[in-house]
């Protein structure tokens, strides 16, 4: 069960994100949104996970995408103990 308590504003960032239409707006929102190097961490992180998602090896994702094994293992975290907001994506694109 999750314990952390709710939080308006990120209920709000979820609101708008849903109502965007396609890849292009989404785009757009998140280059207004957040700066390069908050973009670069995003996506990089995506990244790791996707490669952990694959059963990848910490040697073979630092080599591919240049994350740190402390990136790599605090992904790793959310994927065997977060919310399974990973997986679900995840297995949604394998679709």
């Amino acid at each position: 069960m999750n314990t952390k308590p709710k939080q308006p504003n990120l209920d709000f960032l979820c609101e708008v994100i849903l109502n965007l239409k396609d890849k292009e707006e989404c785009k757009a929102f998140l280059e207004d949104l957040c700066t390069v190097p908050e973009l670069k961490a995003l996506s990089q992180r995506l990244e790791v996970a996707d490669l952990l998602y694959r059963q990848t090896v910490y040697s073979a994702i630092v080599e591919k995408t240049g994350a740190s094994t402390a990136t790599i293992s605090r992904v790793n975290r959310s994927l065997s103990y977060g919310n399974e907001g990973y997986k679900v994506i995840f297995e949604r694109l394998k679709k």
